[in-house]
């Protein structure tokens, strides 16, 4: 049983450590955000691993539950257009030259 348990830790400590080296060497935000919550996920592990499923539950609710999901929520809301989208001034009418003309 404790080859087992050694075999499982390893095999978390893997993922932990990739993980996390995934938080900081991905470039897109939205990426970083799904390595930390691998990662906060695999540190819950090491708690059912020890015994103390309350704290693992408790990891898993407030950070993979609150902190993971406020943090997609402020990457939905600030994600920027892209530099195509954004060099093209369009006005309310839908036309670029600001005359009112929509041209087909």
């Amino acid at each position: 049983m404790a080859l087992l348990e050694s075999i499982a830790f390893a095999l978390f400590a893997l993922v932990t450590v990739g993980s996390s080296l995934g938080v900081v060497m991905v470039r897109d935000v939205w990426h970083s955000a799904l390595f930390l919550g691998v990662s906060l996920l695999s540190v819950a592990v090491y708690y059912v691993m020890l015994r103390a499923e309350f704290i693992a539950a408790m990891q898993i609710l407030v950070y993979v539950g609150g902190v993971l999901i406020l943090i997609t929520f402020a990457i939905m809301l600030t994600e920027r257009d892209s530099p195509a989208e954004a060099d093209v001034d369009t006005d309310v009418d839908g036309d670029t030259d600001g005359d009112g003309e929509v041209t087909a």
